[in-house]
């Protein structure tokens, strides 16, 4: 297929697809959903809708032909309500050429596959999955990216953003061949107003953010830890970082969305203006449009913050005695008269190390002489440990393991070749003996001497004044609201030259189902931001999404891209 594509691409013969007296009689018409301006495009016969906006778009809604209506340019009217969720999607015409030419016509910048730079743009993070692209789209402003989407809708192309290009399941390019990859890496912009609210470019990376929005207010988002994860898919499914206990996910902050959607319109997502889309856009954004900007709710950053870890000894000699440590802790976690929201907890373990740490938003001392014995009680005597306070920045950098806050915008170039699946804890079937014992037995039998190198990490959600529990199921697309632990567990080469050993995938998949099975009363969902590639479409919308909020999802998929512009294997509605 993408042999096909590529060679209409500069072979096709272009034919009118309708007569010329009628082509001349049409010529005002806008021919991509733009009107108004110098040109004096008409939205007249457009299949984007007959009203021209204020913004000079072409549409249906009453965002199109209400307020702001340009008559000169179309039709206005009251329209439906000005919160509807579904931007007339466009009527189908009589095409001719192809994706390459339509492209090519808009003058959308554009990779192919004989372009110097095509291998490096597509090279996923995850070496394992490897797709190629029909196209890379490297649009520098919103009428690259409506031009794109308008024309891969045109042609059948399923399209997909990237951001960062983190996905483990490597969806940022389409998760099959030939798909149309949109690069958003020119999309960089970072700046606060004057309520602190900061309007970040679809393209920035989590380190450019922080620093971004600390050196210009000293400002704060809660977020992960790894400083070259883009901001789209992580605050779009989530974004847990050790602050989140405090501030919520990142998905938490979003006020606002700047997206594309199927139908190549552009619109501002809020919770008053296009209620549907803003609520699907976060949690599942990369089944309905493109972000081109997001509106995040800073926090103050913090004076000063703890750093604190312990590394603890013997934990993989006796399944029973792990088990009761764990115990210990899970305890510990949801201790109210010790721990509170500026507490944040992240466990590590490989097999042979197991450490505990974290970061606080209060004193050395407090921490030193309150949360340290009560954690420390019973469990043996850490090898080593620090409790350190130091700057906002000081602590990003040293969550990232030393990597530099400042990422480059082009030419990201951190890779990994890994499998990882991913279990939520509820509070309500919190971790059992029974389940641990499970648990710390597959890892002593079979995660000691693994064969290939592998971890997990534990993140604390829950526990007392949780501010990710404290949002209802129904704020967000984003439904687990009732985790109390999250697992991820990450098998990986050490050689990203190598075949992908064939061990991996089951020492992992028998990982997690070490605890599932162990504990067949409860519901295990997952994490959709450690997506797991190896689940059926099904399996994913139930692992990642409530019954009603993936029924929700469905309904507003089918009103605003009904053609399934915006797919990947995993999703909505598939």
């Amino acid at each position: 297929m993408l042999v096909n594509i590529l060679t209409l691409v500069g072979l096709a013969t272009v034919t009118l697809a309708v007569p010329l007296d009628q082509l001349e009689r049409r010529a005002t018409i806008t021919p991509d959903a733009s009107c108004g301006g110098a040109k004096g495009y008409t939205c007249l016969g457009s299949s984007f809708g007959n009203c021209c906006s204020q913004n000079g778009w072409c549409g249906s809604t009453a965002a199109y032909c209400g307020t702001g209506c340009q008559p000169a340019f179309g039709t206005c009217g009251s329209g439906p309500s000005t919160t509807s969720t579904k931007p007339t999607p466009p009527t189908p015409t009589p095409t001719s050429g192809t994706l390459g030419d339509c492209l090519t016509k808009k003058n959308v910048p554009i990779r192919l596959t004989s372009s110097s730079d095509f291998n490096q743009l597509a090279q996923p993070y995850n070496l394992r999955l490897q797709y190629t692209p029909a196209v890379i789209v490297i649009p520098t402003t919103v009428q690259h990216i409506t031009d794109a989407v308008t024309c891969a809708a045109k042609y059948n192309v399923k399209v997909q953003p990237r951001g960062g290009g983190h996905s483990y399941a490597a969806f940022s390019l389409g998760g099959q061949n030939g798909a149309m990859v949109i690069d958003l890496q020119s999309f960089q912009e970072v700046t606060l107003d004057a309520n602190n609210v900061a309007k970040v470019g679809g393209g920035v990376r989590l380190g450019n953010l922080a620093q971004g929005i600390y050196n210009q207010k000293q400002r704060a988002l809660p977020h992960g830890t790894c400083p070259g994860v883009g901001v789209g898919g992580h605050a779009t499914h989530g974004g847990f970082g050790l602050s989140s206990r405090a501030w919520g996910l990142t998905l938490d902050t979003i006020v606002a969305l700047d997206v594309v959607l199927a139908n190549g319109s552009f619109i501002k997502a809020t919770p008053s203006a296009y209620p549907d889309i803003y609520y699907a856009l976060r949690g599942a954004a990369d089944s309905f449009g493109i972000v081109t900007s997001f509106y995040l709710q800073t926090q103050p950053a913090p004076a000063s913050v703890i750093n604190w870890s312990f590394s603890i000894p013997n934990m993989f000699k006796s399944a029973a005695s792990s088990a009761n440590y764990f115990l210990h802790i899970q305890s510990f976690a949801q201790n109210a008269s010790v721990v509170d929201r500026n507490l944040g907890i992240g466990i590590y373990m490989d097999g042979q190390g197991f450490s505990i740490s974290g970061t606080y938003f209060g004193s050395l001392d407090n921490f030193n002489n309150k949360i340290k014995p009560e954690l420390l009680r019973t469990l043996p005597t850490p090898t080593s440990q620090s409790a350190t306070s130091m700057t906002w920045l000081q602590s990003l950098t040293a969550l990232a393991n030393g990597q530099s806050l400042s990422q480059p915008t082009t030419g990201y170039n951190q890779h990994d070749d890994f499998f990882a699946k991913s279990v939520v804890v509820p509070t309500s079937g919190q971790f059992t003996a029974a389940t641990l014992t499970s648990y710390f037995d597959y890892i002593i039998k079979n995660g000691v001497n693994a064969a290939n190198p592998w971890y997990t990490i534990i993140n604390l959600y829950g526990g007392p004044d949780s501010q990710i529990n404290a949002k209802p199921t129904s704020f967000s697309a984003y439904s687990d609201r009732t985790a109390l632990w999250v697992l991820q567990h990450y098998g990986y080469t050490g050689n990203t030259g190598a075949p992908f050993p064939s061990g991996i995938i089951p020492f992992i998949t028998g990982l997690s189902n070490s605890i599932t099975s162990a504990q067949p009363q409860t519901v295990f969902p997952g994490y959709i931001n450690y997506v797991d590639p190896s689940l059926t479409p099904a399996q994913a919308h139930a692992a990642y999404y409530d019954s009603a909020t993936y029924a929700k999802l469905v309904g507003i998929k089918q009103n605003v891209d009904p053609g399934k512009v915006f797919w990947n294997p995993q999703a909505i509605g598939n």
